[in-house]
């Protein structure tokens, strides 16, 4: 028999920040709702979770049928409960971001929304429901993780160049890191495999590619050269180019 409960049951979905490095910038792939409430604005991904179902089942089943995009590097990012944040009633969301590198972008619109597109991180349209906050806690988590994790990598092809990956850096942080420095440091720790392939970067002579010595997300050992500190950024992190 069903348990009955003396108090009133939230809704509770699954919202999905998407980030990907597309032209030197950090984008967001947003949907333009189809439906009431906020029709017609622009939203992170997401929707109501199944009885049945588990929170990361649900957040990518909604990235997968409002956006078609699967199979991308995700993790749980934070829940949000403002009582009003919900026009149709009481509706806690868990947020998830997700990273999507430059090969893997096939993106469509789908279910409940009319229209899918990427922006800047750095501007964005007026967000439904409380999604700037959402979009703007995601920022703040992925440029932590930057400095402890490979995190970053999700966001590059398999084979990158290593402006490539400082690039990739710089726009996550919005700001300019010394180029020696960073190559010095990143190269020091072991991470990047160099390959028997170049890549042409401007008119100048071929780049080397290097890949990733992993498969998968590790998080940063300590290494000497950097003092006991971690992260190929240890020493080079400082103020952004906004002041914060």
């Amino acid at each position: 028999m069903p348990h009955t409960y003396e108090y009133p049951r939230p809704s509770v979905t699954v919202d999905t920040v998407i980030f990907s490095v597309i032209a030197d910038d950090l984008k967001v792939l947003l949907i333009r709702r189809g439906v009431e409430p906020f029709k017609g604005a622009w939203a992170i991904p997401g929707g109501f979770v199944g009885m049945d179902e588990s929170l990361e089942d649900a957040a990518r089943r909604e990235l997968r049928e409002e956006t078609n995009v699967q199979g991308v590097y995700m993790e749980q990012l934070y829940t949000f409960g403002a009582p009003e944040r919900d026009p149709r009633g009481r509706t806690i969301t868990v947020a998830y971001f997700a990273l999507i590198a430059a090969d893997q972008r096939e993106i469509a619109a789908a279910t409940d929304s009319d229209a899918v597109e990427w922006f800047s991180v750095y501007n964005l349209p007026p967000l439904a429901f409380d999604h700037a906050s959402i979009v703007e806690y995601a920022l703040t988590r992925l440029r932590f993780k930057l400095d402890y994790t490979s995190v970053g990598f999700q966001l590059l092809p398999k084979k990158f160049t290593l402006t490539e990956l400082q690039a990739m850096y710089e726009v996550i942080l919005a700001r300019k890191l010394d180029k020696r420095n960073f190559r010095k440091k990143v190269l020091s720790m072991g991470i990047l495999e160099p390959l028997e392939e170049t890549k042409m970067e401007g008119p100048h002579r071929p780049a080397k590619l290097y890949s990733f010595t992993e498969d998968e997300l590790v998080a940063w050992p300590q290494h000497p050269t950097m003092g006991g500190e971690k992260g190929p950024l240890a020493g080079l992190m400082g103020r952004r180019s906004d002041g914060a």
